[in-house]
Parts: C-alpha cells; sequence; structure tokens
C-alpha cells in the first residue's frame, strides 16, 4: 500500500495508527509554528510482543511522561516486511518534512543509506545495527541482547527438568544471533548437564517455521524454549499446546502471550535514546551517533513473571549475573 493511501486509511477509521506525544514544551518540542513529527517504519505490528512493539511502547512512554498532545506528532507503518516497500514509506515521510524517521529494523539499512542523502535535513534513525554510514543525519541502534540471553541461559539450565532446552532462532544475524549466543553461554556457565539444541528457520516473519521448530525440540524432549523476532508467537503457541513447557523471552515481555509458562523475558527499553534524539534534534544535532542499549545504561530490564515459582537458586543467579554484567565482571558473549 502507498503511504499516502495508507495515512488516508489510517485517518479515517482512526484506529491507533497515528498518535499524538507530548513534548517538554512547546518552545523546545515545536519546529516554527508546527510541531515536532516523527515517523517510525516497522516490520511487524505495533502490538507483536517482540521487536515493534518494543519500540511502541517506548515511544507511548514518552508520550505518557511528556503530557500532552499539541507538541509532538507521531505516525507509523507497520509490517513493511517487505524492503522496497518500506524504503517507499521512508522515503515518502522524509518528502512529507517529518523531522524524525525511525526505520526500525536491521533490514533497512541500505534503504537509509541511500535515502538520507537526499533530506540532509531529516534525521534517520534505523537499528539494530551500530553503523551511521558516516552520515551527519544518521543514528544507529542496537541492544547488547546477549546480556539478557546470559541470565535467561542460567535460568533455563536451573529449571529444565529434562536437561533439554529448544532454542528457535529467525536468521543467524544481528540481536537475534547475540540474544542466542549469550543464551547458550549462560547455560554453559551454571556448569549443569544441558544440552542446548537450536533452530534458525531463515525468517522474521515465518510464525509456521517457528511452531514447527518449537515442535521438533519438544518431541526431542526439550521442556524449556527461547527464541528470537516477531514470529516466535508460534513457539509460545506450541509450548502451551504441549503444557509443562517453560518459555524466556525477549525484546517484550512476553508474560501475556502464555503466564503460566513464561519464566522472564528480557526487555528493550527505547524510551532513552528517544528522549535523547529529541533533545538532540532541537540542540541542531541529527545524527552521527550509535546507541547500544545494556543492563548498565537501563536499556535493557528483566521481567520475572511472578505466577511462575523460580526456584530461589535459579533467581539469585540470574540476579548475580544482571549485576555482573553491570559491573563488567562477567561477560556475556565468551
Amino acid at each position: 500500500m502507498k503511504i499516502t493511501r495508507m495515512l488516508t486509511v489510517l485517518f479515517l477509521t482512526m484506529i491507533a495508527a497515528t498518535a499524538v506525544l507530548a513534548a517538554p514544551s512547546r518552545e523546545t518540542a515545536q519546529t516554527g509554528d508546527r510541531p515536532l513529527r516523527i515517523a517510525v517504519v516497522m516490520p511487524s505490528s505495533t502490538n507483536d510482543m517482540a521487536f515493534s512493539q518494543s519500540m511502541w511502547t517506548a515511544l507511548v512512554a514518552v508520550q505518557t511522561e511528556m503530557g500532552g498532545a499539541s507538541a509532538l506528532e507521531l505516525v507509523y507503518s507497520e509490517n513493511m516486511f517487505n524492503v522496497p516497500d518500506a524504503a517507499g514509506a521512508i522515503r515518502d515521510y522524509a518528502g512529507q518534512g517529518f523531522d524524525i524517521v525511525f526505520a526500525h529494523g536491521s533490514q533497512y539499512g541500505s534503504s537509509v543509506q541511500d535515502i538520507a542523502p537526499d533530506f540532509p535535513e531529516t534525521v534517520f534513525a534505523w537499528g539494530t545495527d551500530v553503523n551511521t554510514f558516516g552520515m551527519p543525519n544518521v543514528y544507529a541502534y542496537t541492544a547488547a541482547a546477549e546480556q539478557g540471553g546470559y541470565v535467561n541461559g542460567i535460568l533455563a539450565a536451573h529449571m529444565t527438568r529434562s536437561g533439554r532446552v529448544g532454542v528457535t532462532g529467525p536468521i543467524e544475524v544481528g540481536d537475534a544471533k547475540t540474544y542466542i549466543d549469550g543464551f547458550v553461554a549462560g547455560v554453559e556457565s551454571t556448569g549443569r548437564n544441558t544440552s542446548v539444541s537450536k533452530t534458525w528457520t531463515g525468517s522474521f516473519s515465518d510464525v509456521a517455521l517457528m511452531t514447527a521448530a518449537a515442535r521438533t525440540h519438544i518431541s526431542n524432549g526439550a521442556d524449556s524454549l527461547t527464541g528470537s523476532s516477531q514470529s516466535v508467537v508460534g513457539s509460545v503457541g506450541m509450548a502451551r499446546e504441549a503444557g509443562n513447557v517453560y518459555w524466556f523471552g525477549t525484546q517484550a515481555d512476553q508474560t501475556d502471550l502464555a503466564p503460566e509458562l513464561v519464566v522472564a523475558s528480557q526487555i528493550y527499553d527505547w524510551t532513552g535514546m528517544v528522549r535523547e534524539i529529541i533533545a538532540n534534534h532541537e540542540a541542531g544535532t541529527l545524527g552521527g551517533q550509535s546507541y547500544v542499549l545494556t543492563f548498565a545504561n537501563d536499556g535493557l530490564k528483566m521481567a520475572f513473571n511472578p505466577a511462575i515459582s523460580i526456584p530461589a537458586e535459579a533467581k539469585a543467579a540470574a540476579e548475580a549475573a544482571i549485576e555482573g554484567i553491570k559491573t563488567g565482571s562477567i561477560r556475556a558473549l565468551p
């Protein structure tokens, strides 16, 4: 769908496709006599319980804390799995005069690199990556996903009853790879007799493939599962169908997917980064910086499900790992 048509439909339906965020004050947030305008292009939906939702949740949090509806406007395009369509949306938003355009997907990097030079007064932010392409109007951002992966790996190693843990990954790149690498390192750090089997589906969006991967792991005796990307709803659904299979989440709090099975989730909190990009824009800085979410800067957080009885030893080991990663005494990646 072309972006102009999409915006018309979103306006007529009036269902959350446009939203208004407030900035600290009209004097600091407005550009001239109009609100600051932010557009976001996302590969999945704003309620995917994973990557796209993590960004949308951050923007809504900024809206709440800033307390108004007159200074900052936000629109989004979701389910932009097709990169050419996403590139068209990114270019259209810049052409419409949006001040900041978030290209929220690692697959959008080449599009940002191509489009940003044509709009030198527009801020572009993209992730997950740290490459700004040397451009003064491009930000890059990522998450040190291995950190929460390490913590989840410790929990899984303590809580598995069969000694078998399954991983359902999308494509072996970016934060999906580092999360799973950290998870495996966390399992191994416990010294417990726990085996980890990994499956890469080759897709960030194919729920059926994730479901099949989870089914295979469970059939082979795994009673604890983890994975990354918006398609893990398939894995969690398979865990619920099997029953008595724990899930360890990442990117967003996935407890609501299966309150009886989700032990803990690593949460990506982009709010600090969003605040800083807005402040930089008002100060005249349009890019040239990379952001990395970590436990130490509170960009990464762990949400433990209170409905799950986590053994005291496991919880203590997980909390000790979080503190060790913060101080640098523990490395989440080998």
